[in-house]
């Protein structure tokens, strides 16, 4: 620590004098630049052949450029001053092109400069142009009670160049616009993606596109379920009768359209007209299509069903079956005061014949078969304002439960009536 006055003075003096001798000699120096970009000269002798190329491994961008020269022209350059061309008419066999690397100033008086590369790598091919159809699709999902109606491109092409090799592997080209939450119309600019022939996005430099972007338009639907409301017309041929019933697998559809479209919707009904068994003979079967019976601007909503019925029309052949009717089951009405009614029979019952379909033959209750005679009738038809006694034939009477079953040839009773006798 003795004279740390005059030590640090010397150094002081030592650093002033390197200064002057450093200024004075003008020693060499490096520089060192990175990521300089080369710039590819002459381009078309390759793009006017028909053929395109593609710079490989990145060797457009020269990592690190080392420039020597004295020092005071180093302190002039900056990045701005490297110049890297590459010129494609020195293009080689293998497909390189020694890079050239130079200063836009002081250029002469440079030292050396080099680049960790030497040359740009390439890969030419003859060029293909190829055009797709263009499709668009949704992803996520509206609203709940919506749907996807039609989905339109402003343009359906789309046209891509770039290397054969590439260009081969791309099979469709689409655009995607999501739909989440929606519930009324979409249009949106979508990008257009390539892909192969395994789904899988192409997406590279060297393919160049008319079009990059395409409006895409989306139909938002509102859904709905209608019951179909199904009726015939029509009489089957003599001896055949409609059982009432049509048998189909579809009572009810779920359609969509806007929703001014079916507010006022509530049912498809189907004309009569449709289910026509006019001297059917057995039942009629048909195919419907709900489509036909749609307003505009609506549309079926499932998506396995197209809008096809089958629907069967039940027709079957009248059958006829005779009963006897017990003599003491058939009722006297309003019989007159002061007369007394018998029925003129020997026989215990009556045969009748019941007329109708099996079914509903098999399923009535012959006991229940109410049976009577209507004297006030009988007395209207015979013009008679008071009874008279004599032999009189009437009409019998039948209560069914049944309504589908009629009674065929309905006989006369013959009556007897007399003045009452009273003790």
């Amino acid at each position: 620590m003795r004279n740390w006055g005059l030590k640090l003075c010397s150094f002081l003096i030592a650093a002033v004098l390197w200064l002057i001798v450093t200024n004075i000699n003008d020693p060499v120096g490096t520089f060192r630049v990175y990521n300089v970009p080369v710039t590819i000269q002459n381009a078309e002798l390759i793009t006017n052949s028909g053929q395109v190329y593609e710079v490989l491994d990145h060797t457009d961008v020269i990592d690190v450029v080392t420039i020597s020269a004295k020092r005071s022209i180093i302190d002039s350059l900056d990045e701005s001053n490297i110049i890297a061309v590459a010129d494609m008419s020195e293009l080689t066999n293998l497909n390189t092109i020694a890079i050239k690397l130079s200063t836009n100033k002081y250029n002469d008086k440079l030292e050396s400069i080099r680049g960790n590369i030497d040359n740009v790598k390439l890969n030419i091919e003859d060029e293909k142009t190829k055009t797709l159809p263009l499709r668009a699709v949704t992803i996520g999902a509206v609203k709940e009670g919506y749907m996807v109606g039609d989905i339109t491109t402003e343009q359906n092409l789309i046209e891509i160049t770039g290397p054969e090799s590439v260009i081969s592997q791309v099979k469709r080209a689409t655009v995607t616009v999501n739909v989440s939450g929606f519930t009324s119309n979409i249009g949106t600019d979508s990008p257009i993606r390539l892909y192969d022939e395994n789904d899988k996005i192409i997406d590279v430099d060297s393919i160049v596109k008319n079009i990059s972007k395409v409006r895409v338009t989306v139909e938002i639907l509102e859904l709905k379920t209608l019951d179909i409301i199904w009726k015939s017309t029509g009489a089957p041929a003599r001896g055949y009768m409609a059982t009432g019933e049509i048998h189909t697998d579809r009572n009810s559809v779920t359609v969509a359209g806007r929703s001014k479209a079916i507010a006022n919707l509530h049912s498809i009904e189907i004309p009569e007209s449709v289910l026509d068994i006019t001297g059917a003979t057995e039942s009629l079967e048909a195919v419907v299509d709900l489509t036909d019976y749609l307003p505009d601007g609506v549309v079926i909503a499932e998506e396995d069903f197209k809008g096809k019925v089958e629907v069967t029309v039940v027709v079957e052949p009248i059958v006829e079956r005779v009963v006897a009717l017990d003599v003491n089951r058939i009722q006297i009405l309003n019989p007159p005061a002061g007369f007394k009614v018998e029925i003129d029979t020997e026989e215990d019952a009556y045969d009748i014949t019941l007329s109708g379909l099996e079914r509903d033959l098999d399923a009535l209750n012959f006991e229940a078969i109410q049976a009577s005679v209507d004297i006030a009738e009988l007395m209207q038809s015979e013009g008679l304002s008071t009874m008279r006694p004599g032999n009189y034939t009437a009409n019998l009477n039948f209560s069914l439960d049944d309504n589908a079953v009629t009674v065929k040839n309905v006989p006369g009773i013959r009556l007897i009536i007399t003045e009452a006798e009273y003790e």
